[in-house]
């Protein structure tokens, strides 16, 4: 007994080793990369945005205002809090991602970079494209239910994307598709929480470009992410062999 538990211990510890370097890792270069994307594209619609919120800029219904208005520049201190939250968020994504790839992998699974691609197509349905076909991106000032209303409905909506994508990907049965299948429907057949009345002064055009670039950025994140997990893992395990 004594000579198992000194085997095991080992093991134990090298594959919490492996976990925690391939995730820090990978979330690292993932939040970075993702940061720069949310910087490029989607902080200038959100900036613009909330001209129109405070006043600054007004929407007439079709009235001529400029649509390219000076923007604030870079800010190093708003700016760099960005890439480091970004990197924290997407590092602890990376946390459950390997936690996941480890359990796969010991179902048979062979995990890499060219398989992570998938892992992270999943990881994008499970986080926003789910939840996002009900309860879209916004931007400030514009109309929506109540806050823990909608913080309710997204992590139910969460939480079974990702069972349904576990069970599609791994199921095997008639029955585990359905069961998938229904998981992914059941939360917007109930229906997400929405306002009683649509106002807000952004224009229609500025929502949907958020809308469109939070969706893109978000997929070219989960994307990097899940190559980044699974070449990491892949490289943690060569070393250990």
């Amino acid at each position: 007994m004594t000579c198992v538990t000194r085997l095991a211990f080992p093991a134990t510890k090298r594959m919490f080793s492996r976990i925690l370097t391939s995730a820090l890792f990978a979330g690292a270069a993932a939040g970075v990369l993702t940061a720069l994307l949310q910087l490029l594209f989607v902080q200038p619609v959100l900036l613009h945005a909330e001209l129109y919120e405070s006043g600054a800029l007004v929407h007439f219904g079709g009235a001529a205002v400029s649509a390219q208005p000076e923007l604030p520049g870079f800010d190093a201190v708003r700016d760099g809090l960005s890439i480091v939250f970004t990197m924290l968020t997407y590092t602890g994504y990376a946390f459950v991602m390997v936690a996941l790839m480890s359990m796969a992998e010991g179902m048979g699974q062979a995990i890499s970079a060219r398989s992570g691609l998938l892992w992270g197509l999943a990881g994008f349905i499970t986080f926003h494209l789910a939840p996002g076909f009900s309860l879209a991106p916004e931007v400030p000032g514009v109309a929506a239910a109540d806050l823990l209303e909608r913080q309710i409905w997204w992590t139910a909506t969460v939480a079974t994307a990702g069972i349904a994508m576990w069970l599609l990907a791994f199921g095997g049965t008639l029955l585990s598709y359905a069961i998938a299948i229904a998981l992914l429907l059941i939360p917007h057949l109930v229906g997400a929480p929405g306002p009683s009345s649509f106002t807000g002064p952004v224009p229609t055009e500025i929502g949907a470009l958020f809308a469109a670039r939070a969706f893109g950025v978000g997929l070219a994140a989960w994307t990097l992410l899940g190559c980044f997990c699974g070449y990491f893992w892949q490289a943690e395990g060569a070393r250990d062999t």
